[in-house]
């Protein structure tokens, strides 16, 4: 399995949740870090497409090395929708979207799927995001990518209402998960709520919280994660 996050801080918070010592492995474009008797860590980068590359660059070394991945996760903190998600929850997505992948038209925002080419949906496997979040207590939604962090209320209110299924908003879940696609290799996006989209207040983000519910959640996902198997639960 291998758990993409954002930067450092968010990686270590969920190798905090395994107990075994961790590894650096410098691979070609990535490098990760090897738990003992846990997840192989990367932190991918900030953004959908650094995200993108530095989860292929790992996908393929593990492929090469005749040690394909099962699983990809892409983790880390978030902004949450309020009230749907506060501050602390954890989310599991059921559906991997960007939300900001197409073209402003008269009419409105077009998806770059009704410009007739890609996709901008991904759905990780619906028995794993139940039996995931059963077992953190996580809620289920729509998780959006977005390239620019919403920073007003009525941005946050366009995405809402275009996508009335949104928990969170974070930089790269899509990106993870169009190279998890190209492998072949499902995903599933988890995410700590650390602050609210909308207006841009520092004052109200509670980081330090939503990394601790990370590992939280986290010690609760492992054996769910290690023992899922995408050939016997689809």
């Amino acid at each position: 399995m291998l758990v993409a996050t954002a930067v450092p801080v968010e990686r270590d918070a969920v190798a905090r949740a395994f107990a075994g010592p961790a590894e650096e492995v410098v691979l070609p474009g990535a490098t990760v870090h090897r738990v003992t008797g846990g997840p192989d860590l990367l932190a991918a980068g900030v953004g959908p497409a650094l995200a993108a590359a530095s989860t292929a660059a790992a996908l393929t070394a593990a492929a090469l090395d005749g040690r394909p991945y099962g699983l990809v996760v892409s983790a880390g903190i978030a902004g949450g929708f309020p009230p749907h998600a506060p501050l602390g929850s954890l989310v599991v997505a059921d559906e991997i979207t960007a939300a900001d992948l197409g073209a402003e038209t008269a009419d409105g925002f077009l998806p770059v799927t009704g410009l007739g080419f890609g996709t901008v949906t991904h759905r990780p496997p619906a028995a794993l995001v139940r039996r995931a979040a059963a077992a953190a207590g996580a809620l289920t939604g729509s998780v959006l990518t977005v390239s620019t962090v919403t920073g007003t209320a009525a941005r946050a209110a366009v995405l809402r209402a275009r996508h009335p299924r949104a928990l969170a908003e974070a930089m790269e879940g899509f990106g993870v998960a169009e190279a998890a696609a190209a492998h072949g290799v499902p995903v599933l996006e988890v995410r700590a709520v650390s602050n609210p989209v909308g207006p841009r207040d520092r004052a109200a983000w509670r980081v330090g919280d939503a990394l601790t519910a990370l590992t939280g959640g986290f010690g609760k996902l492992a054996p769910v994660l290690e023992s899922w198997n995408r050939h016997d639960h689809q």
